[in-house]
């Protein structure tokens, strides 16, 4: 095969990849997503390609069965649960990570065969408020703008969105047009973060302020007469009640918001001096029990001036997913019909029902996420199928959905591995399609519709997604609803869904491929929807109104400020705030197994400051515990977060490690509206745990039960081709060499019970396939980058025992940290270079290249220079 044209699985940029024939990857030029440009994850895809522990068969109960025997199962379970306890016995949850035909059979089964609600997303956990908001807004779930807007702007306000890291090629693309054009950039986030050092003013604001800043700022606009009144008169209602609203926060604004009025005013004077403003929000608006007001607090103000849906101006959402876009399109939520038909609407439900040719469809809304375990928790769900997601990892206070798991008489788990902390808990496991294999179409942040395109075969034995869906579908007796050959069938009939009996009532509308051939939808190039049939496609919606709304009208909504669900206390008396790594993707299933992505955070950190720190000292093992639950975490002191707050990253599991899972800890509260978890803020009380002992474990091969030992951090990173753990124990182990090595193996070994301290090297078939050390807190410890190198050792030959058990035991000073993961270049390296000169990141990229390709080290790169500049060497 040449090279072939796809779309990156990561973040909702929905970067343009071309693939080469050796699996090498490229950023596509021609993309207008990315025109080229890829970041870290991205760049590194190629090295994703062949995944350790693929699951590569169904397996029941443990035991490898056909796909005709798990697709009956399926169906038996399913149709078993239905008619004895009702379709709400039986759920999907599905992912941002599924393609758009897989998630239009998945809904098609759910809510319009079986006739339930109950088909929800982890999109819940990052989207939900904003389309609940754009709803109640808009009257449809609509981002109005394009990238380029962000291009165009001469103010960007970017509110809880870590651009820098998690969507970097968004953030470059600002940046250029920060160097270009000199636009401002205002960032408002509780955390000082890497998008932080690029912006022009940085506002701290209060965790739960948001809606509070915008009310004031919706004020300022109104009083200094800067509203645009003709359009809004025109083209909106409800200014004057969010008017009345927005004067009672007034009086208690700077409490409300954490900032002062110097700062307030500063970017209130901005805002309304600067007609092209483009304001950017994520997951620190969205994961909240507020993050529906907290989005229609924003789009007040841009409603309010009218700056919406022109050149350089508008709200804009920063999707979370590849396809979260996708899933909304088609009913991902449980709230929600394909095409963007309102499930509480019965002539949207005829039209659907009509369309499908079925007698009825779902009446009333799913389960939403949160609720959906619970439900499943409390054995009212008696069927659940799982599809390329974790919730064990992602979703809050993760015991509930163990527990969901375990009561659950039947779960199903689609994935691409086996050894998922929700897999290990599925009766049936589904060999699912993964990427560069699967065929579809996704939906990016700014409407995109662009294919991925398979450039590898399938492995024997497995199977995508919808074909899996449909498969059970014909199963329980639907065979005309899902008689799709290719996933084009999918498409065409998605296409003309959109279409149908719609006249423009409905924005999402891509009628104009509702007869595409095959041959066209493998051409498909990228496009933005709407684009009817017999018309071209929009690209900005809304500058001269049009609001999908009975009246035509967006409405302006009044919302008031209200505090988080749960507030610090005595007992828990700091808030922890969730986030991403700039190098990991969610649970790590891919990024997790790339040596280089793993470089530069390799362990879970809680950021604390130093006003909090007491005696906690860098890199000390800490217990942070909510209501809720607990996690063992490395301490990180920093400023970068606030006084009574601390941070932790999202991406560990107990298959990459042990202990430092954050999802048990965070509390379970949503939105009343959204149903969005509040992932930002959980009250947390720290503690210090002194280390007893510590430990390297390094395996050729990667354990089907990951290693677990009480009271230890334990973290998984890949290194040289084998499995590298690195243990942290606030108690010692009385018998550390019990972990887990390989069977039928030969020991090397000597145990120094007394000091504490083991080491044991495990040889198979004249192999070394395992080392150990442990060793009491202060005692040296060899460096896995020393321990890597005898796994070449001749286990027969004279002296291989005696330096397997040496280990070259160095001092234990730490290895400097990666900063370019491109170019492997440290901290140690960049800050030589540093203080030879190079005062600029340019310099710094001249001299060790760090900085010159993807881009997502600059941020740091210019901290780093900074901070020589303030305090130099």
């Amino acid at each position: 095969m040449g090279e072939t044209r796809t779309t990156c699985p990561y973040c909702g940029v929905g970067c343009g990849v071309i693939a080469g024939p050796a699996g090498a990857i490229s950023g596509d030029k021609d993309h207008p997503a990315n025109f080229g440009r890829l970041c870290s994850k991205g760049s590194a895809l190629g090295e994703t390609l062949t995944l350790p522990n693929r699951l590569l068969h169904p397996a029941l109960r443990g035991q490898r069965v056909t796909w005709d025997t798990a697709l009956d199962e399926i169906a038996s379970r399913f149709s078993e649960a239905i008619a004895q306890h009702g379709p709400d016995s039986v759920a999907i949850y599905g992912s941002g990570q599924l393609l758009t035909e897989d998630y239009y059979v998945a809904n098609k089964l759910m809510k319009g065969c079986i006739g339930t609600g109950n088909m929800d997303t982890n999109s819940r956990l990052c989207m939900a408020s904003t389309v609940a908001g754009h709803r109640r807004a808009f009257g449809g779930d609509i981002v109005p703008g394009q990238y380029e807007d962000i291009e165009e702007a001469d103010l960007v306000v970017l509110v809880g969105s870590n651009t820098a890291w998690c969507h970097p090629v968004l953030n470059q693309r600002l940046i250029a047009a920060k160097q270009k054009r000199g636009t401002r950039i205002v960032v408002i986030d509780p955390r000082r973060t890497a998008t932080t050092e690029e912006a022009t003013l940085h506002l701290p604001i209060k965790p739960g302020g948001d809606v509070a800043l915008f009310n004031g700022l919706l004020i300022y606009l109104i009083d200094h007469l800067k509203t645009n009144k003709s359009w809004t008169e025109k083209h909106t209602t409800g200014l004057q009640a969010a008017e009345d609203a927005a004067r009672k926060q007034m009086a208690t604004l700077e409490r409300d918001t954490g900032l002062d009025s110097a700062q307030l005013y500063l970017f209130y004077d901005w805002f309304a001096r600067t007609e092209r403003v483009v304001t950017i929000f994520s997951q620190g608006v969205n994961q909240s029990s507020a993050g529906t007001d907290k989005v229609n607090a924003i789009l007040n103000v841009h409603l309010a001036t009218g700056r919406i849906g022109r050149p350089g101006m508008g709200p804009f959402s920063a999707t979370g997913q590849p396809n979260a876009m996708g899933g909304r399109e088609v009913g991902g939520l449980a709230n929600q019909l394909a095409a963007h038909l309102d499930i509480d609407s019965a002539s949207d439900r005829d039209l659907l029902a009509r369309f499908w040719n079925l007698p009825h469809v779902a009446d009333k809304p799913g389960l939403k996420a949160v609720d959906l375990f619970q439900a499943a928790a409390d054995g009212k769900i008696q069927a659940l199928w799982i599809m390329a997601t974790n919730p064990m990892v992602s979703l809050p206070d993760a015991d509930v959905v163990r527990r969901a798991l375990e009561r659950c008489p039947f779960v199903v788990v689609s994935d691409i591995v086996a050894d998922s902390d929700t897999a290990r808990r599925a009766h049936l496991l589904l060999p699912a399609a993964g990427w560069g294999e699967k065929d579809g179409t996704v939906t990016n942040s700014e409407r995109r519709i662009s294919r991925q395109r398979a450039f590898k075969p399938m492995p024997e034995g497995v199977k995508p997604d919808w074909w899996a869906i449909a498969e059970v579908g014909k199963r329980m007796g639907f065979t005309e609803q899902f008689a799709f050959e290719q996933p084009a069938d999918i498409f065409r009939e998605h296409a003309a869904l959109s279409g149908f009996e719609n006249d423009g009532r409905r924005v999402f509308d891509i009628s104009a491929f509702d007869e595409i051939t095959a041959a066209d939808y493998d051409a498909l190039k990228p496009f933005c929807w709407p684009w009817r049939k017999g018309e071209t496609p929009a690209t900005r919606l809304f500058a001269d109104g049009g609001f999908p709304t009975p009246d035509g009208k967006a409405r302006i909504l009044p919302v008031s400020s209200r505090p988080p669900v749960h507030a610090p206390h005595k007992k828990r008396p700091l808030i922890l705030n969730t986030a991403r790594l700039r190098d990991q993707w969610h649970t790590m299933t891919r990024t997790g197994v790339v040596e280089r992505l793993g470089q530069h955070r390799p362990a879970p950190q809680l950021s604390i400051h130093p006003d909090d720190a007491g005696e906690i000292q860098p890199g000390q093992l800490v217990a942070v515990t909510s209501d809720w639950g607990r996690a063992l975490l490395l301490a990180d002191i920093s400023r970068d977060v606030a006084p009574g707050s601390v941070a932790a990253m999202m991406h560990w599991t107990a298959a990459t490690g042990s202990a430092g899972e954050i999802g048990p800890v965070v509390n379970p509260a949503v939105d009343p509206v959204s149903g969005q978890p509040e992932l930002k803020h959980t009250p947390v009380s720290v503690t210090p745990l002194a280390t007893r002992w510590q430990g390297i474990l390094i395996l050729r091969t990667a354990p089907a039960t990951p290693p677990k030992v009480a009271e230890t951090l334990i973290v998984r990173q890949r290194m040289g081709g084998l499995w590298v753990y690195r243990m942290t124990a606030s108690e010692f182990a009385a018998d550390p060499e019990t972990l887990p090595a390989p069977s039928g193996s030969d020991f090397v070994s000597a145990v120094d019970r007394k000091r504490g301290r083991v080491r044991w090297a495990a040889v198979v078939d004249n192999k070394v396939e395992a080392l150990f050390f442990a060793a009491p807190a202060g005692l040296p410890l060899p460096e896995a980058e020393d321990l890597i190198p005898l796994f070449d050792l001749d286990p027969a030959a004279p002296d291989t025992r005696a330096a397997l058990l040496a280990g070259r035991i160095t001092d234990g000073a730490p290895r400097s940290p990666q900063i370019c993961i491109c170019f492997g270049i440290t901290e140690a390296q960049i800050k030589g270079a540093i203080a030879e000169g190079c005062d600029t990141t340019e310099a710094l990229g001249e001299k060790l290249r760090c900085g010159t390709n993807c881009g997502s080290c600059l941020p740091e790169l210019k901290e780093m220079v900074r901070h020589a500049a303030i305090v130099p060497a």
